[in-house]
């Protein structure tokens, strides 16, 4: 994201997102939640950015609620695991899930049968964050531009390959919409236990697409070559490398966000107490300043700000996932 334009979102949905600090005190003292420690369930290992994204926003979350707020990474399966552990927890608000786009917006399309609807199985209780991309090579791959990279895929089709953190992560279904809109022929190689950068950073594979926060220190340690932003202009600690559309590729923007949900029948006081808690934490300096640093967005919004999102990226994303026939399980 331009720096310029951080925390626009932000700023411009607080009028109507942010829940009030009195409401939510008269919540606290009318209902005495929270009355024990909120569990914050991450679907990725330690390490990850969705790691990363959870505890930047516990302790400050914990120092509002005045509850300790605990990490519990339960990995695997696109968010699956993680997404059925919840659904099974009393919707009492101590339990929370820091969810992805990908959880609601494309496993529906990818898994004949899922354990869980987005749609009817979560309390929705506040958008967190949204994460740029960046597409990326090895150094022994000798690919330094997006033509280079566009000539060499069609000059040898399917021979070029693509790293991801697994079958139908947004890492994968990134590259598959770039590959469309360059009707290209891509080899993927998933990764789910170990990180596809390794790969990437070896030379296993060739490219790879991903949040722009991960790939940054490598790009900078001049460890993998970055090729293009998937940006509306460039950003602006890589001034030389061109956005998607300046190297003359049209796709759909890859969104990014994540947010935090519930089980299913939260009551209005524990998602307003959250979601204030929320609020106050990405308003804290230190955590603004590394999101800034990771290229992490704060988004200020409400239960029907996410809402809005996973229609709108169903939509699009659920006809592209058909349209290449990918499917999982």
């Amino acid at each position: 994201m331009d720096r310029r334009e951080f925390g626009r979102t932000f700023a411009g949905a607080a009028a109507t997102a942010a829940f009030g600090a009195s409401r939510a005190s008269f919540a606290q003292s009318a209902t005495g939640f929270p009355a024990q420690p909120i569990r914050l369930v991450v679907p990725l290992a330690a390490g990850t950015l969705t790691d990363t994204v959870a505890r930047l926003i516990a302790e400050p979350m914990a120092r509002d609620l005045g509850q300790p707020v605990v990490i519990e990474n339960r990995g695997g399966a696109n968010g699956n695991v993680a997404a059925s552990y919840l659904k099974q927890q009393r919707p009492d608000g101590h339990a929370v899930l820091l969810s992805g786009v990908s959880m609601f917006a494309f496993n529906p399309f990818l898994y004949p049968s899922l354990a869980y609807d987005p749609a009817r199985d979560f309390t929705y209780i506040a958008p967190v964050v949204d994460t740029p991309f960046m597409l990326v090579a090895s150094k022994q791959s000798g690919i330094t531009s997006v033509a280079q990279f566009l000539q060499r895929a069609r000059a040898r089709p399917g021979e070029l390959t693509f790293a991801s953190a697994g079958n139908g992560n947004s890492t994968h279904l990134a590259m598959e919409m770039v590959a469309a809109a360059a009707d290209i022929r891509l080899t993927h190689v998933p990764y789910s236990a170990v990180s596809p950068l390794n790969s990437l950073l070896s030379g296993e594979t060739d490219t790879m697409l991903s949040v722009m926060g991960s790939l940054l220190p490598h790009v900078r340690q001049g460890a993998v070559i970055p090729l293009a932003v998937l940006l509306e202009r460039r950003a602006p600690d890589l001034p030389d490398v061109p956005t998607l559309r300046e190297a003359g590729l049209q796709a759909p923007r890859m969104p990014g966000w994540y947010a935090l949900v519930g089980p299913a029948g939260m009551p209005e006081e524990p998602v307003q107490r959250l979601n204030a808690a929320l609020q106050k934490a990405l308003h804290d300096a230190t955590v603004r300043q590394r999101f800034r640093d990771l290229y992490l967005d704060p988004i200020a919004g409400s239960p029907a700000t996410i809402r809005e999102s996973f229609e709108r990226d169903s939509e699009v994303w659920g006809g592209f996932i058909r349209s290449r026939g990918l499917r999982l399980g």
